[in-house]
């Protein structure tokens, strides 16, 4: 090599080494791109004799443009270097670290612990030995919490959900993707499935969050939200323009068309670690597609989704959950969902079957048809799940007017109540149809419920609370606001004995899912 060309690459490298340094991501990519060009030139050079010393030095700009290119978050670009700079070097310590980092920021624990391992092996007296045990104790767990699934918060519960956060794995559970009865595509159980148990745990592509502004104008809040909107579709585009994964997990989703002609994934693509080849797709997602996708599948953090974090009245998120976004709504679902950090926790909300399909509410179901008519338009579609078509029918009947003219007036919840007891009985409704009216016109029941007065006056004249918990709880799943009433009464009859507590506790989990031991959920309960 000449030794003009030996000067110019030592300034090369000490530039992209010292842009490094300084963190300016963007300016070192540029630098090392210049210097590894350069390298791979005189490498290739057939006049030119082997230089172990630029074959090192090749190996470790490879490694160090791949640091830069993972702040940017240009993961794929990131990956490819860690593997072009193992070539050279199959056991070179900093990339390993790297390669390993990167692949666990992106959920591959597997894949990571084994580069964490490799260099272990090869370095075990390495300076950054302390390090690299923290990366390999963390990725044993994760990698062990996405097989198994054995997430307990129950620490976190005790300390008031204070501290930190719990660190949760990507999960797959017992489901699988199939044509859905309800709407394009849904998720399915794949065999019985217990009341609390866990579905799945996955991590948003990305999401923005905030606390809206305190205003009595509307407009000042719907601004903010717009903001949060803009910023939210930007993450978006640019995780989607970074990582072939997210592109082609984000390009299955609906834009809520031609739904029936959609294609039907596999499970398997979805689950940590997954072999499957992205690096086929190179076509980028329409921006007007994109806004369509986003527009459909975007949750919402609701309070009582967020309440782990302990957030306040005024937070407001937004997020793209791929899996989640393929469940359907329904008014008995028979799932629910909370968020910590950004991820996004499922779990059945009451007993599933074997191959019903698992659902979530999109809005409130405990509120009458007419409510839920309203708020599924709100969000671009009719409802026609069981519920509903019954409570259609029912409500062509001239007493279910009175009724439900009676509940938005604001009568009596006693006379509500009975009333529509009288009337199920007299239509001879059983089961899970009793538990659909009840959770319609919940509100009253626990109304009548958790006062002393009102129970003294009907309590003999109506169902038992307990007879209406179980069979709303059959019909649409566990509620916070079923389980309060519970607690209530067992505060008033002086804390309920061993059978009560244990109802209470399978509510509970009904609620919160399994995610913590039976302390943390008597915590909660009290």
């Amino acid at each position: 090599m000449k030794e003009l060309d030996q000067e110019m690459m030592q300034q090369l490298r000490l530039k992209a080494n010292e842009l490094l340094l300084r963190e300016q991501w963007e300016q070192s990519i540029q630098t090392y791109n210049h210097f590894i060009s350069l390298c791979q030139t005189h490498i290739s050079d057939p006049q030119t004799q082997p230089d172990p010393k630029l074959q090192k030095s090749l190996c470790l700009a490879f490694s160090n443009r791949a640091e830069a290119r993972s702040k940017t978050r240009d993961f794929d670009g990131a990956l490819k270097d860690c593997d072009e700079a193992l070539k050279i070097e199959n056991t070179h310590f900093k990339t390993l670290m790297c390669k390993g980092k990167i692949l666990l920021s992106l959920d591959r624990y597997s894949m990571a612990l084994n580069c964490f391992k490799i260099a272990n092996l090869d370095h075990p007296s390495n300076v950054d030995s302390e390090t690299l045990n923290g990366y390999l104790e963390r990725c044993k767990k994760l990698e062990f919490l996405s097989r198994s699934g054995a997430f307990d918060f129950s620490n976190w519960v005790l300390n008031g959900f204070k501290g930190k956060v719990p660190e949760l794995a990507e999960y797959v559970g017992c489901v699988e993707i199939k044509k859905s009865d309800i709407s394009g595509r849904g998720l399915v159980a794949i065999k019985n499935i217990e009341s609390g148990s866990l579905l799945f745990v996955t991590k948003a592509i990305a999401t923005e969050r905030g606390i809206l502004p305190e205003s009595k104008t509307e407009d000042l809040c719907e601004n903010a939200q717009m903001v949060m909107w803009k910023s939210f579709v930007d993450k978006v585009v640019e995780s989607t323009s970074k990582c072939k994964r997210t592109q082609c997990l984000i390009s299955l989703l609906s834009v809520g068309e031609n739904e029936e002609c959609l294609e039907v994934p596999n499970i398997s693509r979805f689950r940590p670690d997954s072999d499957q080849d992205f690096s086929f797709s190179n076509e980028k997602i329409d921006m007007g597609v994109l806004l369509n996708i986003l527009d459909v599948n975007a949750l919402v953090e609701e309070t009582f989704s967020s309440k782990f974090s302990g957030k306040n009245g005024n937070y407001h998120g937004v997020g793209i959950w791929v899996l989640a976004s393929l469940m359907n709504h329904s008014c008995n679902p028979n799932a629910k969902r909370f968020h910590i950090g950004d991820h996004v926790i499922v779990h059945a909300s009451r007993d599933i079957k074997e191959g019903e399909e698992i659902t979530l509410s999109y809005f409130d179901v405990f509120t009458p048809l007419k409510a839920r008519k309203e708020m599924a338009r709100n969000w671009g579609f009719d409802c026609h799940c069981k519920r509903c078509k019954f409570e259609s029918d029912i409500s062509l009947k001239h007493e279910m007017g009175e009724i439900e003219m009676g509940y938005e007036l604001g009568v009596d919840v006693g006379t509500t109540v009975f009333k529509l007891e009288e009337s199920m009985k007299r239509w001879m409704i059983r089961g899970k149809m009793k538990g659909y009216l009840r959770a319609s016109f919940w509100k009253v029941y626990s109304e009548l419920f958790v006062s002393e007065k009102l129970m003294r006056k009907w309590g003999r004249r109506v169902p038992t609370k307990e007879a209406v918990v179980e069979s709303v709880v059959e019909a649409v799943g566990s509620d916070e606001r079923v389980l309060r009433v519970v607690i209530e009464g067992m505060k008033r009859d002086g804390g309920g004995g061993l059978v009560e507590m244990e109802k209470a506790m399978k509510l509970g989990r009904g609620v919160y899912g399994k995610v913590m031991k039976k302390q943390a959920m008597r915590s909660i309960l009290s």
